[in-house]
Formats: structure tokens, sequence, C-alpha cells
């Protein structure tokens, strides 16, 4: 899975880590790959038993491959979680311009606590079985935040970043927080996946 960064940024150093980070991850992912096609040469998964009904090893496979294969894959998976949180916390760097303008100023004023976030986008509908009706995203929510994503993160209309954000995270849990039509602020947990049986990794 790939994605991209919109080619207008004056962040040009975040945008850089953006996408040095996102190159470990494909390469990470490319790795995993290569380590699970060792599994399915052998016609076994991550918990496929090594040994016989008798215990003795398996004949039929390749056990000292199978298992360092099972091993390197459990290692690319945490390298894989740790390095998504990174992007998470980079792509925030690269849409919300407060985060760079309180990381270069030596005073930051502080955030009048009468200011309420604002909403950024509203949900048009929820298909069923999809993500975001397991999360429990409803019809007509205000979705305040998304992630470190907020009404700040967006300088156009254009919803670019929730796109970058949501590939990045695909299978990863992203708080969100909406505001229900009762005035409730509501906060849900989403996690973008593909394979629900829809478009697209929300639904």
């Amino acid at each position: 899975m790939g994605f991209t960064l919109p080619p207008r940024m004056n962040n040009t150093a975040a945008v850089d880590n953006v996408r040095s980070l996102m190159a470990r991850k494909d390469a990470i992912e490319a790795e995993m790959e290569a380590q699970f096609s060792i599994l399915q040469s052998n016609a076994v998964d991550m918990n496929t038993p090594l040994v016989d009904p008798e215990g003795f090893p398996r004949a039929d496979i390749d056990i000292w491959a199978v298992r360092h294969a099972r091993v390197r894959i459990i290692e690319l998976r945490n390298d894989h979680k740790a390095l998504m949180d990174k992007i998470l916390i980079a792509l925030q760097d690269v849409y919300d311009p407060s985060t760079q303008s309180q990381s270069s100023s030596a005073t930051v004023s502080s955030a009048d606590p009468d200011d309420a976030p604002q909403p950024f986008a509203r949900v048009d509908g929820v298909a069923p079985g999809s993500p975001a009706a397991s999360a429990g995203l409803q019809r007509e929510d205000l979705v305040l935040s998304f992630g470190p994503l907020t009404k700040s993160s967006f300088a156009t209309s254009s919803l670019q970043p929730l796109a970058e954000l949501v590939a990045a995270q695909d299978n990863n849990e992203v708080a969100i927080e909406v505001l229900r039509d009762n005035g409730r602020r509501v906060r849900l947990i989403f996690i973008p996946r593909r394979g629900w049986g829809g478009r697209g990794l929300l639904g």
C-alpha cells in the first residue's frame, strides 16, 4: 500500500521526513511479504505445528526456514507498528501549522480554554458493516478531531490530510472525536481497513 503527499507544502523538512518514513515502511512491508512467501511455500502459517502427531519434526517442510521466517515476521510487525506511530506524528507536523509554530517558538501563548474545537467535516452516511459503522460513527456527526487532525490542519476545503492519515493508519487504531446533534462530544476508536466489503478504508 502506498500513498502520496500533496505537491505544495511549505514545510519541506517535515514533508521530507514523512517521505523517508514512508520509504522505510514500504521496505518493511516488502520484507514481510517475502517472509510470508517462505511460509506459503511450505504450506504453513504463523501457527501451524512443525511436528507430527508423534512429536517429531515434520519432514515435509523446511523447519529452519519456517522458524526463521516466523521470528523475522514478529520482529517486522513490531517495527512496522512503531514506524506507523512515527508516521502519524510526522503527518501532524506536515498538516498542523500550530505544531510547527510551537516547536520553533520559544514562547507559546496559552490557548483560550473557552475556545471549543470547531468541526471540519460532517458524516453524510455510514455504510453497514464498514469501519466507520464499527467505530460507532453516525450520520450527521460533526468531526472535531481525527487522530492529530483538527480544523487547523486543513488550509483548504480539500480533505487530503485526512486521506493521508487514513492510508497511513491502515489497520491501526485512530482516536476521533465527534459532535452529535444533541451537542454531546463523543470519543470513538476508528480502525481504517480494507476488505470490509465496500470501497475505501472508511465506509
